[in-house]
């Protein structure tokens, strides 16, 4: 008998890491879905994996919407029957100085990067509570834990985020759900400017590098977790 293929849903999967993460899933068999606020960045993605036949699907998704993340879970379940792993990936911020961060950005970033984790997280809960498996995996940010400037809303929304899971980790481990944090550094994705990302390019890690770990944690066997991975630059930090 052919096994079962396992059901993914990544958040901001059109673009840098999570598009990574969805296309090294999707090759290694699983039926993998991506959402995102842009229809054109999410067909285009779609149309460029489809020459590889890969098992991908998009759904357009505001995370920082309940009713919206609530509407794609519904959807998802309705045509796979279950969840089998989250990747909350979908995040933004801006690299400006607390006094000079509007009050809007502030709330876009917690609202994407904190809430929109928590209503994803709370949607998908009960079905993978129900089959008493699961994997939820978080993509952090090494800022949640150093002090860059210019950055205090986006790394205050990473810390959140990392605690939030750390407690909902004790609270379901019953039910053998893992929960995992994954916080990277400095990555060439679109979140950098293309000024910054062409000076510091060969500094960056790169999204297809973190997916492959990503791939090697979904893929561990059942009865461990890496509960936190601490990824890096060899160089270290950037000097930007």
């Amino acid at each position: 008998m052919k096994e079962e293929k396992k059901v993914v849903w990544v958040t901001g999967g059109s673009s840098g890491i999570g598009k990574a993460i969805a296309y090294n899933l999707a090759k290694i068999n699983c039926k993998v879905y991506i959402s995102g606020r842009r229809n054109s960045e999410l067909e285009r993605t779609i149309k460029e994996f489809s020459k590889e036949k890969l098992k991908l699907k998009a759904i357009p998704c505001n995370v920082a919407s309940e009713v919206n993340v609530s509407q794609v879970v519904k959807s998802i379940i309705r045509e796979e029957g279950k969840i089998d792993c989250l990747i909350n990936n979908a995040g933004v911020t801006v690299f400006k100085n607390v006094i000079e961060t509007s009050n809007r950005e502030a709330k876009e970033i917690i609202d994407i990067n904190l809430l929109g984790t928590i209503y994803c997280t709370k949607n998908v809960l009960p079905y993978m509570m129900e089959k008493k498996s699961g994997i939820i995996i978080n993509i952090s940010s090494f800022a949640s834990r150093k002090i860059y400037p210019k950055s205090a809303v986006y790394s205050a929304s990473k810390a959140g985020l990392n605690t939030f899971a750390n407690c909902l980790r004790e609270e379901v481990r019953e039910f053998g759900i893992k929960v995992i944090n994954i916080l990277p550094g400095p990555t060439e994705t679109p979140m950098w400017d293309k000024e910054i990302r062409k000076i510091y390019s060969d500094k960056m890690m790169k999204p297809d590098d973190l997916a492959h770990l990503v791939v090697s944690v979904f893929l561990q066997p059942d009865n461990l977790v890496s509960e936190e991975i601490v990824v890096r630059p060899i160089c270290g930090d950037l000097n930007v």
